[in-house]
């Protein structure tokens, strides 16, 4: 046969003589398999690794396999039986991924529907996890996406016409080979930081839930009746964790155990040291109920919480490194490089601020900063709240910057008095008695009275819930007796010295938002 004739053998050559490419189309099934799984695992790292599909499904076989056969794989495996489970099922996902690019030359589409439902069952496993939302569909969804993307891309390669005389005598195209080459060490790789990085999420996790939080030394006070306003729709007076508002510049949430976790002292101080996680433990612990907020937040915005706290007074530990003269600035560092420049003062006056170990009675979520952060009453979240912290230099603001003032936000980040309506939102209302519920703030200050006007008309004062502390929020609640036709109703605060919340509108940077909440309603 000539060249000529060889290199322009057809696709009906190879249709007529099937199984001429199947060993290479076989390993493209296993290469796009491969590549989806490696996705798999890297998308779920921060999501969970219960929404990686081969854990999700492995899981899944593991919840509902009958207790006479997980009772025969302890008995034969040992400790070992996961594992072997995992393996049994790498091995049954070769071979179908073998097959299925097998199958997808010979009858496409059939293999790029066998990956699809491979993708399927994945979702499926990993939205029945614990703690499964919408996110832990994702994963899955890129793996199939992945998988029938590469495995179309090397059957392509694979049946092409030969284009050089090595390729004709070979019969196996060097572009698929070199392509195949690639996408498998790339997916090796891929795979390998995924299962790494999920790994030490699994092992931060289980660190986490060995945690026994000591009792504090000085508890928080009891909540009073009357502290929440008890208006249905209303915000909650606490914050539950999982609603606890999240800002942080952390593209994956840092992954630490209290083994990895320690917390250097240095710069302007008398003693340089390292405090590890069972001394820090062992010292007396503070419980407090604190509100939270971030500069970013816009007026009538929900980036603000209050949750209960658990941890040391900073100042305890500045006290033992003795700040010296001339200190203003503590730069703290979280473990991904994150910086926050506090004020010294706002550290020793008499504010409760803390080096956290936990949140609402359990240790800290992980992403809230676990195993230890900072809480700081009356600062803004970019100048206080560092999470995962784990470096303090004791400095002067002459001469360092945190992460945000480098890019324009004030250097002290103090809250800014405020309030919001929380309910009912603007839309439609029925005339008569409409119950207007919020919550007001002035961290470390205290809130004095909430005020109500409609249609710009006098102010009126809301009835406030029982205060609780200056370093938390206050609700609040106003009947108004609204009449038919558009109505805006608007709210401000005035905190303890007698000062009212600024009236004119700002946006949040560079220190913070002001301006008044305002909701419209049609009533009729």
């Amino acid at each position: 046969m000539s060249l000529g004739r060889t290199l322009t053998r057809s696709r009906a050559d190879d249709e007529r003589a099937p199984s001429a490419h199947d060993g290479p189309a076989a390993l493209a099934g296993l290469i796009a398999v491969g590549a989806a799984l490696a996705v798999g695992e890297l998308c779920a790292v921060p999501i969970s690794e219960n929404s990686s599909p081969f854990f999700a499904v492995g899981s899944t076989v593991v919840d509902h396999t009958p207790q006479t056969v997980r009772e025969w794989a302890i008995g034969t495996f040992g400790t070992s039986d996961k594992t072997a489970l995992f393996t049994g099922m790498a091995l049954i996902i070769a071979i179908l991924a073998a097959a299925t690019g097998v199958l997808e030359r010979r009858r496409p589409p059939l293999g790029s529907i066998v990956i699809g439902l491979f993708a399927v069952l994945g979702i499926v496993a990993a939205l029945n996890r614990s703690g499964a939302d919408g996110a832990f569909v994702v994963p899955s969804l890129l793996s199939g996406v992945v998988g029938i993307g590469v495995l179309r891309l090397l059957l392509r390669q694979l049946d092409a016409a030969p284009t050089s005389v090595d390729d004709a005598r070979s019969g196996v195209p060097r572009r698929f080979v070199l392509t195949a080459a690639g996408i498998a060490v790339a997916a090796v790789a891929v795979g390998a930081v995924g299962r790494k990085l999920l790994a030490d999420a699994a092992r931060t996790v289980a660190d986490r839930a060995g945690i026994r939080l000591p009792t504090p030394a000085s508890p928080a006070p009891p909540i009073p009746a009357g502290v929440d306003i008890s208006v249905p729709g209303a915000t909650s007076y606490i914050t539950d964790s999982a609603s606890f508002y999240r800002i942080d510049t952390a593209l994956q949430v840092p992954q630490l155990t209290t083994t990895d976790w320690s917390l250097r002292v240095h710069g302007l101080v008398d003693e340089e040291f390292t405090i590890t996680w069972d001394e820090l433990l062992a010292m007396p612990m503070t419980e407090r109920v604190v509100t939270l907020t971030c500069v970013s937040n816009e007026v009538g915005g929900d980036l603000i919480g209050n949750a209960r706290w658990l941890g040391v007074p900073m100042k305890t530990i500045l006290e033992r490194a003795g700040v010296r003269p001339g200190a203003d600035m503590l730069l703290s560092t979280s473990a991904d490089g994150w910086t926050a420049g506090t004020p010294v003062s706002a550290i020793t006056d008499k504010r409760d601020a803390l080096l956290v170990v936990a949140m609402n009675g359990e240790p800290l979520p992980i992403e809230h900063g676990f195993p230890v952060r900072q809480v700081i009453p009356g600062l803004y979240g970019y100048v206080s709240a560092t999470k995962w912290v784990t470096d303090w230099e004791l400095t002067r603001f002459s001469d360092a910057q945190a992460y945000w003032t480098t890019r324009g936000w004030s250097a002290l980040g103090p809250i800014k008095l405020a309030s919001r309506i929380d309910r009912p939102a603007s839309g439609s209302a029925s005339p008569g008695e409409v119950i207007i519920a919020g919550t007001a703030w002035a961290q470390h200050t205290g809130i004095s009275a909430v005020q109500v006007r409609v249609d710009g008309g006098p102010w009126q004062d809301a009835q406030l819930a029982t205060e609780y502390s200056i370093d938390t929020w206050r609700q609040w609640k106003f009947t108004w007796q609204a009449a038919r036709g558009e109505h805006t109703v608007e709210c401000r605060a005035v905190d303890k010295n007698g000062r009212a919340q600024v009236e004119a509108h700002a946006d949040p940077v560079p220190d913070g938002a002001t301006g008044l909440d305002s909701r419209t309603y049609t009533v009729g």
